[in-house]
């Protein structure tokens, strides 16, 4: 049994180091993001996961695997990442987003997240079953995918829609054969309060299926 564990122990480790890499190589759209953020982001994901997955289950239709993959793209998971076009945070929502979804600190990692995931709900309602309006819109504004009828032609946008959609399709909650055991993760919500979760992190699905 303790070998079980072990072995257990060392695959989840190497699978969120091949994940690492996957996600590296896809890069960040958003400017200013920490370069020691961007070498630990298996971490980074497991520390927000609880408060993506808290906040994502009071929103229907909401994936916590789309949130995961804007944050990656976006920030690269550095709360305090402010891009040259003033979009700020973990989901790099521009002033007027805040504004509109009533964050009140967009540094704030709670406050952020959730106008983010309120933002995407919204958008999700306005373009069902078209996720690459949704990543369009999310990048490049409503107003835009409206002129155009669909993803506008500006490159920036369509390698978001790209990038974003690629790490997507990567991810899914780290899981085991037979019992599952899991780390306990704990995190302050908006209130402050201490919350404690054993919800698994996001990790890369190729490296699962490359150590069955």
């Amino acid at each position: 049994m303790i070998n079980a564990m072990n072995v257990l122990k060392n695959m989840r480790r190497i699978a969120l180091g091949v994940f690492l890499a996957a996600v590296l190589a896809v890069g960040t759209a958003a400017a200013g993001s920490a370069a020691a953020g961007e070498t630990n982001l298996p971490a980074l994901s497991a520390h927000y996961d609880p408060i993506i997955r808290n906040i994502a289950a009071r929103y229907a239709g909401v994936d916590t695997a789309l949130i995961h993959s804007i944050i990656t793209v976006e920030s690269a998971y550095d709360r305090f990442a402010v891009s040259d076009k003033g979009a700020q945070g973990l989901m790099q929502l521009t002033p007027e987003t805040a504004k509109d979804y009533g964050v009140k600190n967009v540094f704030n990692a709670w406050d952020n997240i959730e106008g983010g995931i309120k933002y995407l709900s919204d958008l999700l309602k306005t373009y069902p079953d078209r996720l690459d309006l949704v990543l369009a819109a999310y990048n490049a504004g409503r107003s835009a995918v409206a002129k155009y009828n669909g993803v506008p032609p500006y490159p920036e946008t369509r390698d978001y829609v790209e990038k974003v959609t690629r790490v997507k399709s990567s991810l899914r909650p780290l899981a085991s054969s037979g019992a599952r055991k899991t780390a306990i993760t704990s995190y302050r919500d908006k209130d402050g309060k201490l919350r404690v979760t054993n919800i698994a992190p996001m990790i890369d699905t190729g490296s699962q299926q490359a150590l069955r």
